[in-house]
């Protein structure tokens, strides 16, 4: 059976940038609207089951409802088996149910840190990331049709490996000795003591940095690396900064329509599998934009760079190579 998962997240586009920058808010209908066409594009691509993560909103549920009779696709559609919370951690469990329940593909809509969550749960499947969040960076803006039709290119088992399917990097945050998290993007360290509003705005809290990847067309804090040491996220390393009084200064997009100039004491590229010990404590540790791990005064941490991130399927070059083994092209006598 050929299934693909769909995890559509409700909050992703609306937080606290939206006061504090200028970001506009990603609607849910407009994610129903996308999933109206992932469903159909999907169903067009013969794949026989859907799995959605439930949510409170219900955006799914409103794109099957709103398709119409004529165009009614034929194929299961059903919620992941998962104890619905109204948090982030829906994401990382329906990831997780999906995967245990024999997914071939996980779509995902939302920003960064959605794809965070996801990406701790997904294991080898792999992933097709939709941009509907504030900070974009490991997701990309691509046309819910399209990428249904992709989805189900892997799905069926045209597609495998790069350059169609490629591995992806991430940070692991090393808390005591013991690794509690990870990032996709970038690892933050803030003087702040507690968690508080989880989003990041405020460059002068910002102790170091480390970042998997960072061009000047980004916007966040990754950003800084791009108008300072760019990486791509194909390359193996990545790039540790450390902010503070020096002759260097960077003006970088941190948020939409938030320009900061910082101030940088030193930076250097990073290999994989480096460790980079947090100097600061306590502190607080921003994961992909929001913060997420306290370190206590006395304790310790280290962030490490590795490339054992999710698998990302790239739609152009996936529907190239699916294309070319006839995908599109249907016989009739």
């Amino acid at each position: 059976m050929e299934q693909v998962g769909i995890i559509a997240n409700p909050a992703s586009g609306k937080d606290i940038r939206r006061l504090v920058a200028y970001g506009t808010v990603f609607d849910n209908q407009e994610k129903v609207n996308i999933v109206r066409r992932l469903i159909l594009s999907l169903a067009a691509a013969g794949i026989d089951r859907i799995v959605y993560m439930p949510e409170y909103h219900g955006i799914v549920t409103r794109a099957v409802n709103s398709i119409g009779l004529r165009h009614r696709p034929q194929l299961e559609i059903v919620p992941a088996n998962i104890c619905l919370t109204g948090t982030q951690t829906d994401s990382l469990q329906a990831a997780a149910a999906m995967a245990a329940d024999g997914v071939n593909v996980i779509i995902t809509m939302g920003g960064d840190g959605t794809n965070r969550l996801v990406a701790q749960g997904c294991r080898d499947v792999p992933i097709l990331p939709i941009s509907t969040g504030t900070n974009n960076v490991f997701p990309t803006m691509v046309e819910g049709t399209i990428a249904g039709l992709a989805a189900g290119a892997v799905a069926k088992g045209l597609v495998s490996g790069p350059p169609a399917i490629n591995p992806s990097k991430q940070i692991l945050v090393y808390k005591n000795g013991r690794m509690v998290d990870s990032a996709l993007i970038d690892a933050v360290v803030l003087t702040d003591t507690f968690i508080g509003s989880r989003a990041v705005w405020d460059v002068a809290r910002i102790r170091q940095i480390v970042v998997t990847r960072g061009q000047a067309h980004n916007i966040g804090i990754s950003a800084i690396a791009g108008h300072l040491a760019p990486v791509t996220a194909e390359e193996e390393r990545g790039v540790a900064i450390t902010p503070g009084g020096g002759k260097t200064h960077v003006l970088a997009p941190i948020a939409p329509g938030l320009l900061e100039t910082v101030a940088v004491q030193s930076y250097e590229y990073i290999a994989i599998g480096q460790r980079i010990a947090v100097a600061t404590t306590p502190c607080v540790i921003a994961l992909d934009g929001e913060r997420e791990v306290e370190v206590g005064a006395g304790e310790t941490a280290e962030l490490q760079l590795t490339f054992d991130g999710p698998k990302v399927i790239q739609v152009a070059e996936t529907l190239y190579q699916a294309v070319a083994q006839g995908f599109s092209r249907r016989i009739c006598d």
